[in-house]
C-alpha cells in the first residue's frame, strides 16, 4: 500500500487529489496539511511514502518544507511530489535541489496523477529529459566546463560512478544504465545509490542538478 499525505493550503485542491487517489489500487490518503509546517509536522507523525505538496503555502512554503522533510533520516523514505502551475516554474528548480522527486502540474488528468503517486514510490525521479533540460538551462547557473569547486563531492566519485551519474542526468533507468554499461540491473542499482550517498542526494532528481551544475553535463548534451 502506498500511503500518501496532501499539502495544500487549498481545501478544493486537497479534495480533488484525495477524491482521485482513494479508490485506487493500492493507494491510500492517510492525512492533509494545510501549510509547510503542517507539512512537515504531520509528515513525521504518519511518515507517508510519498507527499503531493504544493510550493505556495503560508507560514512554511512547500519548498522550505520539502527541504526540511528530506533532511530528516527518519523520513529518508518518504518521497516529495511538488504540485506545480506554469507560473511556478522558477521555484521548481529551488524544489528539486530541495529534495523533491518530481513534479505535476495541477491540471493535469486523474491518471497522470496516480502514475506519478507511484512513479516517485517506486523511486523514479519523475523529470522528463526535455522538461529538466528547459529548467536546467533558464534557471541554473551552468559553468562552461567541468569544475570541481561546485561540487567537491564529486572528486569521491570513481570513474564508473561518473559514467552512472551522466546516464541518470540524461533520464536513464537502472534497467537502460545496466544495458549500456553491460552490467546488471541490480549493480546499476548499486553504483545509483553509492553516487547519491556520496554526493548527499536525497533522490535522482538531486543527481540531475548535481551534473548540470557542475558542468559535467551541458544542456543539450
Amino acid at each position: 500500500m502506498i500511503t500518501v499525505l496532501i499539502a495544500d493550503d487549498q481545501v478544493l485542491i486537497r479534495q480533488a487529489v484525495t477524491d482521485i487517489l482513494t479508490g485506487r489500487d493500492g493507494i491510500a490518503v492517510v492525512g492533509h496539511a494545510v501549510d509547510g509546517a503542517d507539512a512537515v509536522a504531520k509528515a513525521t507523525q504518519l511518515r507517508p511514502d510519498v507527499i503531493v505538496m504544493d510550493i505556495r503555502m503560508p507560514t512554511l512554503d512547500g519548498i522550505a518544507a520539502t527541504s526540511r522533510i528530506c533532511a530528516n533520516p527518519a523520513l529518508s523514505e518518504t518521497r516529495v511530489l511538488i504540485l506545480t502551475t506554469f507560473e511556478e516554474d522558477e521555484y521548481l528548480v529551488a524544489a528539486l535541489r530541495a529534495g523533491a522527486s518530481g513534479f505535476i502540474g495541477k491540471g493535469s488528468e486523474p491518471e497522470e496523477i496516480v502514475r506519478a503517486v507511484q512513479a516517485v514510490h517506486a523511486g523514479d525521479a519523475l523529470l522528463s529529459p526535455a522538461a529538466t533540460r528547459t529548467l536546467i538551462t533558464r534557471y541554473v547557473n551552468i559553468p562552461s566546463e567541468p569544475t570541481a569547486e561546485a561540487i567537491p563531492e564529486l572528486a569521491e566519485l570513481t570513474d564508473r560512478e561518473r559514467e552512472v551519474l551522466l546516464l541518470v542526468a540524461r533520464g536513464r533507468s537502472n534497467q537502460d544504465i545496466a544495458e549500456e554499461l553491460f552490467i546488471s540491473p541490480h549493480t546499476a542499482k548499486t553504483h545509483v545509490n553509492r553516487v547519491m550517498t556520496k554526493l548527499h542526494a536525497h533522490d535522482r532528481a538531486q543527481l540531475v542538478i548535481a551534473a548540470y551544475e557542475s558542468g559535467l553535463l551541458a544542456p543539450g548534451s
